[in-house]
């Protein structure tokens, strides 16, 4: 990865979402050595500006001016204390990340703004050349140059608004999650062979990713592709296939994610469900060095079977009755 206009300082990541795990192993599509630090806060040694843009669970990057305990004071004595080139109007914003510090945030704000002041900035809260981010969580601060905000327009691309909608269809969100965790950047080919609605094949393509994919029902193929349309400007590809036998060469994508047939949903034609998903991992083996595979329950001893590396796993709750099981496979 090249790291755009973010470059290779020290940065400080506000992760969203409850998992902290989960969110800093995506946060690697668009920084390094990422290390989370408290409850909701990462640091990173390298950060590309564009493709954080681009996170699910990331809300923001800064530039760290340093880290120190979780009080206003110590947080004011780093601002003091720390060397910077910017000059002109500033805004302050802190934050108690999930009310796990105690913090008085507009105590915060005005003190750090003070600093700021004293230092020869003029404060602008409505348009400021720059916007200095306080993050309190648990007993550590991070203080920070806002340097980039992921876009959160998930909302605009909800399963029941898409022109073709089937129940059981992945968030936007976490499809985005996905399609990041597999490690494809903008111009890489992403595979995903069951397919449905399209959902994960939208998130790939938004990003600059070329979209591939395959599914064994007709009308999943038809709904996919005019889901594609409707969100997608560039090229995405959906074939009619099973994911056993997938219609490509070796080694032709850069990764594949699939969202395995649920226990209640597992009538599939020809296939029981576990020679359905252990097919289908021998076949993302041949065409992708890296995976990641959802299902109900865990796939790891199949995908151990195929021949992939379990990377890491994690469990992500999505009501009383799902826990999704997300798989990171690489060869």
């Amino acid at each position: 990865m090249t790291p755009a206009r973010g470059g290779r300082g020290v940065y400080g990541l506000e992760l969203a979402g409850e998992d902290d795990a989960f969110a800093a192993r995506e946060a690697a599509a668009a920084a390094t050595a990422v290390d989370v630090v408290a409850p909701g806060l990462a640091t990173a040694r390298g950060v590309d500006v564009d493709r954080l843009r681009t996170l699910a669970y990331t809300h923001r990057a800064t530039s760290l001016l340093g880290r120190c305990a979780a009080s206003v004071d110590a947080a004011r004595a780093l601002v003091e204390a720390a060397t910077t080139e910017r000059t002109g109007t500033v805004a302050v914003r802190a934050r108690d990340v999930r009310g796990t510090a105690g913090i008085d945030t507009r105590r915060a704000e005005r003190e750090l703004g003070g600093a700021l002041v004293d230092r020869g900035f003029t404060v602008d809260l409505d348009d400021p050349d720059h916007e200095l981010r306080a993050c309190f969580a648990a007993d550590t601060c991070l203080v920070g140059w806002l340097v980039a905000e992921s876009v959160r327009d998930y909302g605009d691309r909800l399963p029941t608004d898409r022109p073709f909608f089937q129940p059981g269809s992945m968030a936007p969100l976490d499809a985005r999650a996905l399609v990041n965790l597999a490690g494809v950047d903008p111009g890489d080919t992403l595979l995903d062979p069951m397919c449905g609605t399209g959902g994960t094949l939208i998130e790939a393509g938004l990003i600059g990713v070329r979209p591939v994919g395959v599914d064994a029902q007709r009308k999943m193929v038809r709904g996919a592709r005019e889901n594609c349309r409707a969100y997608l400007d560039g090229d995405s590809h959906v074939l009619r296939g099973d994911a056993t036998r997938l219609p490509l060469a070796d080694d032709t994508v850069d990764g594949v994610v699939f969202d395995a047939p649920y226990g209640r949903q597992s009538k599939i034609e020809r296939h029981s469900l576990g020679d359905l998903v252990a097919g289908a991992l021998a076949e993302a083996r041949r065409v992708a060095p890296r995976a990641v595979v959802v299902g109900d329950r865990s796939w790891r001893a199949a995908a151990v079977e195929a021949g992939w590396t379990v990377d890491t796993t994690f469990e992500r709750r999505v009501h009383r009755s799902l826990t999704r099981h997300v798989h990171v496979l690489s060869q």
